[in-house]
């Protein structure tokens, strides 16, 4: 790939809005150029795109205008319900309310300002679906497939992706689905690897490069920010807010080591991600036994932004909540990779150091993650933070892709055994004694499961009984697509980590996405979004594509907030 060109140089300047962040606060400014506002973007790193350009790129925006062509007949009614009955009373009901309120228009300015084509992942389903209002067919969006080399000389400034694929191949996280059962469903897994390996290669022959998932968005994102001539300020770091009084008036930022001073008419957009890689606050909020940088959110993801605005009275709220993910364990030096399909499909299950299961395997990532933290805090003596292995058979290594590089029939990868991430054995006691559990437990934990999965039932868990977990299984298995007994005599054992797709805990803000002190008043003149604020489902993930769908309105609202502001 090409050099980026050199950063735009930072200089005194007055705006309107001031955005701080290049990820879902392209939305914000995006919105405030369409209002007539002048606003100026800064990132902290060298790329554009922050933690949405490594993302799966789905947005959950409910009764959006996408899912209304596509006859989903979902409503705004139904959407509240849901939100309502997911979220509870960990977050205010008035700031799920204004999600909803918005999404409409969201994605209606998003197609007027972004070059950017949305579709309807079908049948991926609510993460609580059998919730009132929830969805078995779901309310996740995407972007189509999207050409790149329309940026320019700026596409060398786009966030690299967490995995490049050895050919051009822009794969959607719906393709997915059936590309990861391609050995099992060939007739809908292989004609979808041959379309995006057409549109891939055939797209270079003319000068295109198509992307998909978050660099999709993050690009399409950007085109419109190129667009509109919105100005970015790349390596560029905030420095501290400007106040006046009581009111935030902009803000003091550094670039190649000068600060220079943006005053902002009406507001700042705090829009930096979390504090993924800050390992104190994390230690200190969540958990000391998280493993140092295993986040894939954006490495200048360090909470900047989140200890700036206490600085100017800022309450925070959710700190111990992160979008978590289980991952495969990295080997020294290199990024997890996240179990998705994975944890669902038939012919495998997951144990902890006692040798038993703890969970249903084929629940959401994020309840996935706050199980294992929960029986941390409670004393449990499984301790999946560190003991986590998912076991499998040859079976099931035939049949699907695992950790998104290793198709059917691909042995894992010799250095996973050297690092002792993975094992082999052919009877139970000899797994157990490679992955350091009791045999005896985990020799009766499979004899458990078996006799469960061959009567398609799962009686400690209830694997397979929502609509989410089944997206994930195999159709081909019946009367369960998520269980099928393991076979004894070919076993293995791969580690897992507790891995994140970045914090959801930060600056409290209300309705208007205003950032709010402890008691509640609205400090004047600064917003936050996207993983800066607290999340606004509190401590759930109601969908795929929750944490980009919420950036992205939550930015259009902040942008129309500033923009009614005198």
């Amino acid at each position: 790939m090409k050099k980026a060109p050199a950063p735009a140089a930072a200089h005194e300047l007055t705006v309107d809005l001031l955005v701080i962040g290049s990820g879902t606060g392209m939305a914000a400014a995006l919105t405030a150029h369409e209002l007539g506002l002048s606003t100026l973007i800064i990132e902290k790193t060298e790329y554009v795109g922050g933690s949405t350009a490594r993302s799966g790129g789905a947005f959950w925006m409910p009764a959006n205008p996408v899912l209304r062509k596509a006859g989903t007949g979902d409503t705004r009614e139904r959407a509240e319900t849901y939100v309502r009955a997911v979220v509870g009373d960990s977050a205010p009901a008035e700031r799920g309310h204004a999600f909803v309120e918005n999404s409409d228009a969201t994605v209606e300015m998003l197609d007027r300002a972004t070059p950017m084509k949305f579709f309807w992942a079908e049948g991926y389903s609510d993460y609580h679906p059998e919730l009132p209002g929830g969805s078995a067919i779901g309310r996740t969006c995407e972007c189509r497939p999207f050409n790149a080399s329309s940026l320019g000389t700026e596409r060398a400034r786009l966030r690299p992706g967490l995995m490049e694929a050895p050919v051009p191949m822009p794969t959607t996280g719906a393709d997915y689905k059936w590309m990861n059962l391609m050995a099992r469903v060939p007739g809908k897994g292989i004609p979808r690897i041959i379309k995006r390996l057409a549109q891939g290669i055939g797209g270079l022959a003319l000068r295109r490069e198509y992307i998909a998932g978050g660099q999709a968005l993050a690009a399409g994102l950007y085109a419109g920010v190129l667009r509109a001539g919105i100005p970015v300020w790349t390596e560029t770091e905030l420095v501290r807010l400007s106040t006046t009084g009581k009111r935030v008036t902009g803000a003091v930022v550094a670039q190649g080591g000068r600060e220079v001073t943006v005053t902002a008419r009406r507001g700042v957009v705090l829009a930096a991600g979390g504090f993924d890689h800050d390992m104190a606050m994390r230690h200190k909020f969540q958990s000391q036994r998280l493993r140092d940088h295993e986040s894939l959110g954006a490495e200048g993801n360090t909470g900047d932004a989140i200890r700036l605005a206490q600085d100017t009275g800022a309450a925070i709220d959710l700190m111990d909540q992160s979008w978590w993910f289980p991952a495969v364990a990295p080997l020294p030096g290199t990024a997890p990779v996240v179990m998705l399909a994975e944890r669902s499909l038939p012919g495998s299950f997951i144990v902890d150091n006692t040798g038993r299961r703890f969970i249903n395997e084929s629940t959401d990532y994020m309840s996935f993650g706050q199980r294992i933290l929960d029986r941390e805090r409670n004393g449990d003596p499984g301790d999946p933070v560190e003991s986590m292995w998912i076991v499998f058979d040859q079976k099931y290594r035939n049949s699907y892709i695992f950790a998104a590089g290793l198709f059917p029939r691909q042995p894992l990868p010799k250095s996973w055994y050297e690092a002792g991430i993975a094992h082999r054995a052919t009877d139970p006691a000899e797994l157990a004694r490679k992955i350091g559990v009791p045999a005896d437990a985990f020799t009766d934990q499979l004899r458990r499961f078996n006799a469960d999965a061959a009567a398609g039932t799962d009686s400690e868990f209830r694997r397979g009984q929502s609509a989410y977990d089944r997206y994930y299984g195999d159709p081909t298995i019946e009367p369960n697509p998520n269980l099928r007994p393991v076979d004894q005599g070919s076993l293995y054992a791969v580690q897992m980590t507790l891995s994140d797709l970045g914090t959801c805990g930060g600056v409290r803000a209300d309705e208007r996405a205003r950032v709010l002190r402890e008691d509640g008043s609205v400090i004047d003149g600064l917003y936050a979004i996207g993983n800066t604020a607290a999340n606004a489902f509190g401590r759930t993930y109601p969908g795929a594509g929750a944490t980009i769908g919420q950036g992205l309105v939550f930015g259009y609202i902040a942008a129309r907030d500033a923009a009614a502001r005198s």
